[in-house]
């Protein structure tokens, strides 16, 4: 049996997969956890990330990936590797292709070492695309005429923005502010405010499923559990609305700074595009209760949320796969 194409979407805070004539196969976080005296792996994904601030000291749960970039070659590798396994994406007499997605203005060694990661992995071919550009292609964008399209997507480990044409990228910025920052920023704020310490798990939670970050209710308010640093106890603390946008105001403001930024490095006439057709987010950070008005009220464009946000970049892989032409004119 002939192997299939495969698109990996390889983000800071979860992996997908993607199987040409299957669809989005895997989606799982990208933590691994290991024994450290003896280098064993016990879990990946969904398993490991259950075991987040849950383990005994010699057992650690690591996310190989930051700010969108390897930062443990070989913990990705072996990470990658469970992955494929688990998504049954390898077949017996030949390797897969693999296109793999990394965030804009990376260097080239980073490049190289997504590029060798996945080769280890036993791919016949790697062909490497940058994020916004993909994502942009699975929110359902036409990227190939010659009008501007601008696209922010708001991952794990870095906020991508582009502004595309041509099947290119015209203006781009990537920050290394976007979900794990916002979870840091909520973290950080309880510390300071409460002298109460929450875990990752936490924050997100309250990232996700309480917080606001324009025009937040001041009667909104939510239970959360954490350490008191003073007495070295549990206890329980409530929050605001008000206070979670108090808390992500400076990354949230950053965010609009580098929008700001690519649109003023964007021909006058791809201006006017924008300016008809709006800006489209994608990623997870996208689903951020108040984000949408917050940016359409900072821009002074319209901003839409794609349909899929969070498999946005594994189903443009999908669509690019589909025509290996245009996907190796871009390398």
């Amino acid at each position: 049996m002939l192997a299939r194409d495969i698109g990996i979407d390889l983000g800071t805070a979860n992996v997908l997969i993607f199987i040409k004539g299957r669809g989005i196969v895997l989606n799982e976080p990208s933590i691994v956890v290991i024994d450290t005296e003896t280098k064993k792996v016990i879990a990946v994904g969904e398993e490991a990330k259950e075991m987040l601030g849950r383990t005994p000291e010699k057992i650690k749960a690591i996310k190989p990936m930051k700010d969108g970039v390897i930062a443990d070659f070989e913990l990705t590798e072996i990470m990658l590797n469970e992955f494929i396994k688990k998504a049954k994406a390898r077949k017996v007499i030949t390797k897969p292709r693999i296109l793999i997605c990394c965030p804009t203005n990376i260097t080239p060694v980073e490049k190289n070492a997504i590029r060798e990661a996945a080769e280890r992995t036993g791919a016949r071919k790697v062909y490497i695309e940058e994020e916004p550009k993909v994502a942009a292609i699975g929110a359902g964008m036409d990227i190939s005429k010659a009008t501007g399209n601008m696209v922010l997507d708001i991952g794990g480990g870095t906020t991508d923005i582009a502004v595309l044409s041509m099947n290119d990228i015209v203006s781009s910025k990537s920050i290394k502010i976007a979900g794990n920052q916002l979870d840091q920023d909520i973290i950080s704020y309880i510390r300071s405010k409460y002298k109460l310490l929450i875990g990752e798990k936490t924050a997100e939670e309250i990232k996700i499923n309480f917080a606001n970050v324009y025009k937040p209710k001041k009667t909104e308010k939510l239970e959360i559990k954490g350490r008191d640093l003073m007495t070295g106890l549990p206890k329980a603390i409530e929050i605001t609305q008000n206070e979670t946008k108090e808390a992500m105001d400076d990354s949230i403001n950053r965010m609009i700074k580098a929008c700001k930024s690519v649109l003023e490095l964007t021909p006058p006439e791809l201006s006017a595009d924008i300016v008809e057709k709006g800006v489209i987010l994608t990623g997870g950070g996208s689903l951020l209760r108040g984000l949408l008005e917050r940016l359409e009220n900072e821009l002074t464009i319209p901003v839409l949320i794609a349909e899929t946000p969070l498999t946005c970049v594994a189903e443009g892989c999908g669509i690019l796969l589909e025509n290996r032409k245009q996907l190796e004119q871009n390398q």
